[in-house]
């Protein structure tokens, strides 16, 4: 799939880092470092601008080892980029854990992951098809 882009950053266009990656890496377009205080969050932007085709969306997602070594999340993971957004596209990054986290220009902040959708169209009724699991939920499967 074709996706146009304007970079404005000082940093290569995101790439998949390997032939079976799903995702991209993002990075911090920042002239000086950023610091993220416990439970601060900020709005970090890449430089990038993207026209995705109809019927796509770009979902913003945690980078696996900032999550995992530093607490460092997105925080309305994912983010959702439709197909008729054109401003930069911006991440929420939030500090989870007890010490400042220091985001640095072209730290990798977050992955981007595009991917085909469906439209629902609502068809309203007054029952739906009984299933073995029903009404449960919050748990209920793991007995």
């Amino acid at each position: 799939m074709k996706v146009k882009i304007i970079n404005k950053s000082a940093f290569p266009v995101p790439a998949y880092a390997t032939d079976m990656s799903a995702g991209m890496d993002l990075k911090a377009d920042l002239q000086e470092p950023v610091e993220l205080a416990p439970l601060q969050r900020a709005m970090i932007p890449t430089g990038l601008y993207i026209a995705l085709p109809e019927g796509t969306e770009a979902q913003i997602r945690p980078r696996s080892g900032l999550a995992a070594k530093h607490g460092i999340t997105v925080l309305n993971s994912p983010g959702t980029i439709d197909a008729d957004y054109r401003g930069e596209i911006r991440v929420i990054l939030v500090n989870l854990s007890d010490t400042t986290f220091v985001i640095n220009p072209g730290e990798r902040i977050a992955q981007m992951v595009i991917a085909r959708y469906e439209k629902a169209e609502w068809e309203e009724t007054d029952t739906l098809d009984a299933t073995e699991r029903g009404e449960g939920g919050f748990g209920s499967t793991g007995k």
